[in-house]
């Protein structure tokens, strides 16, 4: 059975919540809000620097349900932290679903399964897990030995209780293409909906100790080697992006395209970079001064290309281009399964 590589109902709702923005003569609007209602995590990854910057204590429902009003965006990625560690989740989740969001919950897979055998599937709800190469590498990343299993484990689960599944790997300097094949071979093999794919770069709060990240120059060569592979799987990174990836086209990023709330407070500029935190989704899209990230001025944006900011670009470029919206629909109806 042939499947799109996003619901059809998501583009719907995407169009309409543009067109309505547009109308209203708003010029900057999120399209995904980053939720984190927890920064606990069950794991400590090379790269990730969230665990260095937990806040004390979580979010309540309510005030997750709050944000979600408060910037509207219509899709929703629940993350982190480790969300499985977030007492409340069934009933977070069960909320958002009500506002009529589209979930994107993500997860390392290792405490998923509890979550996955009690929570009954939703067309707009999607489990996201990460992994970054086959059982040796992932487990070396994530610093535990057994969490690729695990992860696996869980995927297959979701696959078999009718859970929509996507993945998230991220490309260190390190990663093998050979490897990266034989993981989204497995992946595939097993049903997953999509793939998401994103390049590793150093970034404010994480200390480069290893050499494990890249330059845009090295972005370029390593994108262009996997060029051929990455053909084979049904990745959800769209087409345009992936150019960019290549070097091939030059894309802006939209920072404020992905706010970040978390126990903190609304996240400015974005998600990896943090200057401060406001009380509130208004305050903080008002007192950031966003045409410096849009331009790339700000020297610590200098090497990034990770898919948060630069695919909201590519979707708004859609919404304005034609050319881009045929060439986006043609990319999601191609996924074959």
């Amino acid at each position: 059975m042939k499947k799109t590589r996003f619901q059809p109902g998501l583009y719907k709702s995407l169009t309409s919540y543009f067109i309505k923005n547009t109308l209203a003569g708003r010029k900057r609007f999120p399209l995904v809000l980053m939720l984190e209602p927890t920064h606990r995590c069950n794991l400590a990854c090379m790269g990730c620097d969230r665990i260095r910057t937990a806040a004390d204590g979580d979010l309540t429902v309510e005030r997750c349900l709050e944000a979600a009003r408060e910037c509207r965006a219509p899709v929703v990625a629940v993350t982190g932290g480790e969300p499985m560690l977030y007492r409340e989740l069934p009933r977070l989740v069960s909320g958002l679903l009500a506002e009529g969001k589209y979930i994107y919950l993500c997860t390392n897979g290792i405490l998923a399964r509890e979550f996955i055998e009690s929570f009954d599937p939703d067309p707009r709800l999607t489990l996201n897990f990460h992994l970054d190469g086959m059982q040796g590498t992932h487990d070396r990343i994530t610093g535990l030995p057994g969490s690729f299993e695990k992860s696996v484990e869980s995927i297959r689960l979701a696959r078999r209780r009718g859970f929509r599944i996507s993945t998230n790997t991220t490309v260190y300097k390190a990663s093998e293409t050979a490897e990266l094949d034989s993981l989204f071979a497995l992946l595939d093999n097993i049903g997953v909906d999509g793939m998401l794919i994103s390049p590793a770069f150093a970034y404010q709060s994480v200390e480069e100790k290893d050499k494990i990240f890249f330059d845009r120059r090295e972005i370029n060569e390593k994108f262009n080697l996997m060029s051929g592979f990455l053909k084979k799987y049904p990745l959800i990174n769209t087409p345009t992006y992936m150019d960019f990836l290549r070097g091939r086209r030059q894309l802006r990023c939209t920072p404020w395209g992905n706010p970040t709330f978390n126990p903190l407070g609304w996240k400015s500029p974005c998600y990896l970079v943090t200057d401060g935190y406001y009380d509130t989704y208004a305050r903080m899209m008002e007192q950031t001064d966003w045409k410096v990230y849009e331009q790339g001025k700000d020297p610590r944006c200098s090497n990034c290309m990770v898919h948060g900011g630069y695919e909201t670009t590519v979707m708004r470029l859609a919404f304005t281009s034609p050319r881009e919206m045929l060439r986006l629909a043609l990319w999601n109806m191609t996924k074959t399964r």
